[in-house]
């Protein structure tokens, strides 16, 4: 590819975006490039802390299980209060809450504070998402949401391998860094983004009232939240099962950092060229590919002895994350009515949260129990099973991208109170 064609398809990708989009895009940058609690958790709580790896499990599916509760929370509040207030309170919580827990040395308080940690953590997702969602036209979106990926991984490419070398010295640094970060993210939040909540007249508010019972009743939605659940729980490995199976093996936390880094650095690389082959492409196909790759590319860790070998597993599963991601979210975005974004990214966010309380107990038990290789083998088996899955949902989905579809009508006797609402 010479250089004009090159230049011509970044231009091709990155124009026609709104200014919002970019303030919200660089927000996610920051929040990133601070990032070591998720990373490193289990890390400091092994290695530093001197804890098992079932006790590092169980803190770090404290704080899934803080996402867990925060996520339908999140989503009502991005409905009700708005995106930019949502954003507000959860990044400054998250600022207050992760510089505690490096001072926190008793171990029901760092399992207390780590949940605070994932509770206030999670919350901004559903925001980022459905104000992402407001602000880009429907024919932008799969793009501007492989940028937000690009971003989050240029971040954690560069902070990964950083905090590697930092846990080295001080975790409490490692912990301040994010503190800080964070906080700022609120800052340009409050300074540059303005609200993007649609707004509704009453006679809308009154036919067009959707509550977390509406989405749970959307059978076909709630079908492609589980299946992302199983995705999910393949993907956290990453930062759960490879840093206590090294540990283990006997590799050090800069050698975690460096092999972990691949991730985020082959994201920063082939996210742009692999959108624009993908932003065409049939989603149910996509799907099921990368779920199916992401299990065996975990799977191929069992046979990897070294930091070159695990680099080369880390490419592997990471193709099928630059692939899977933004399918993923353009399907849920499509699948969910304007005025109930928030909590559809909220149910679709808990997806990932309920992962993130799951994995890190399953792998605990499994690393201590049986060894990393049953990990590895049940990644396979996940991420196959995941695959069939889609396959089969995606046969009753329209094969082409649908126009976005009003929210789900109440019965159609008299409208339901607001109060009935979630």
């Amino acid at each position: 590819m010479s250089k004009a064609t090159l230049r011509r398809a970044v231009r091709e990708t990155v124009s026609g975006l709104p200014r919002e989009f970019w303030w919200l895009w660089t927000s996610t940058l920051v929040n990133r490039l601070g990032a070591f609690v998720a990373t490193f958790m289990a890390l400091y709580l092994t290695l530093d802390r001197g804890y098992s790896a079932s006790y590092a499990g169980l803190v770090v599916a404290l704080h899934g299980l803080g996402g867990v509760i925060s996520s339908l929370g999140a989503g009502v509040l991005t409905d009700r209060l708005g995106r930019r207030p949502t954003l507000l309170i959860a990044q400054s919580s998250t600022a207050l809450s992760v510089a505690l827990l490096g001072f926190v040395h008793d171990p029901a308080a760092i399992a207390g504070v780590a949940f605070l940690v994932g509770m206030a953590s999670n919350a901004s997702r559903p925001a980022v998402q459905a104000m992402m969602a407001d602000i880009v036209r429907p024919a932008d979106r799969v793009r501007a949401f492989s940028l937000n990926y690009w971003a989050i991984n240029l971040g954690f490419a560069v902070s990964s391998m950083a905090a590697g070398f930092i846990a080295e010295s001080s975790y409490l640094a490692g912990f301040l860094i994010e503190a800080a970060m964070t906080m700022a993210c609120a800052v340009l939040v409050f300074v540059k983004l303005p609200e993007s909540r649609p707004e509704r007249t009453a006679v809308e508010k009154a036919a067009d009232d959707v509550s977390l019972g509406t989405v749970l009743r959307d059978g076909r939605f709630m079908s492609v939240v589980g299946l992302s659940f199983l995705v999910a729980m393949v993907f956290q490995q990453g930062s759960v099962g490879l840093p206590v199976a090294m540990g283990e093996a006997g590799f050090t936390p800069a050698e975690y950092g460096l092999a972990i880094a691949v991730n985020g650095f082959l994201i920063v690389v082939l996210q742009i060229p692999v959108t624009r082959f993908i932003q065409h492409r049939d989603p149910r196909r996509l799907l099921v590919i990368s779920s199916v790759l992401a299990g065996y590319g975990f799977g191929l860790t069992a046979f990897a002895g070294s930091v070159g070998a695990i680099a080369l597993t880390v490419c592997v599963w990471t193709l099928a994350e630059i692939v899977n991601a933004p399918t993923q979210t353009g399907i849920v975005v499509r699948l969910s009515p304007v005025h109930g974004r928030g909590r559809y990214q909220g149910m679709y966010t808990m997806s990932w949260a309920v992962a993130g309380l799951v994995a890190p107990l399953m792998s605990g038990y499994v690393i201590d129990r049986y060894g990393a290789a049953w990990l590895w083998a049940m990644c396979a088996a996940v991420g196959t099973v995941a695959g069939l899955g889609y396959a089969l949902l995606m046969r009753r989905l329209p094969p082409e991208e649908a126009p976005e579809r009003p929210a789900a009508a109440p019965a159609p006797a008299t409208p339901r109170p607001a109060t009935e609402a979630a």
